[in-house]
């Protein structure tokens, strides 16, 4: 699996692309992008990851910040162009943006969401998972297996 990094130019030559969104928290949430990334490292296709390596955390959130600017274009670009996004609510985060993505994607219907039974806003992401048809594991473990099971991921 290519992992394209934000904000690298997203590229469509490698299928399936699939885009890592969830918890990031400012740096705060564990690294899950880099956990599914090593699981899926022996499938083809390309993951798009958002989690940026060299991240400025005190960074203007303003879009007249270029830097930050940046980061949303790439991100949306690449919600828009993935064949599937993966979404990730971290327990112990609050994740809005998170939340906003799953608003935003739910009705594309190409959205596989993992939510423990932890996260804060549980009832919410169920209730938009079953509203829209999206479906919903518990743990990254049960996210490969959707992804395996749904014939998403390919030798």
């Amino acid at each position: 699996m290519e992992i394209n990094v934000a904000p690298q130019k997203i590229t469509k030559e490698k299928r399936p692309i699939i885009f890592l969104a969830g918890s990031i928290e400012m740096g705060q949430a564990d690294d899950w992008q880099a956990k599914i990334a090593k699981r899926l490292a022996k499938y083809q296709g390309t993951l798009l990851n958002p989690r940026r390596e060299h991240w400025n955390y005190n960074w203007k959130q303003n879009i007249k910040n270029k830097k930050f600017k940046e980061q949303l274009e790439w991100e949306f670009k690449g919600l828009d162009q993935s064949d599937y996004i993966v979404l990730y609510f971290a327990p112990g985060s609050k994740s809005p943006i998170s939340l906003l993505e799953l608003g935003l994607f739910s009705r594309h219907h190409k959205i596989i969401c993992c939510c423990p039974k932890k996260f804060w806003r549980r009832g919410n992401v169920e209730f938009i998972c079953q509203k829209f048809k999206v479906p919903l594991v518990d743990n990254l473990t049960e996210l490969i297996a959707k992804l395996q099971k749904l014939k998403i991921l390919k030798i």
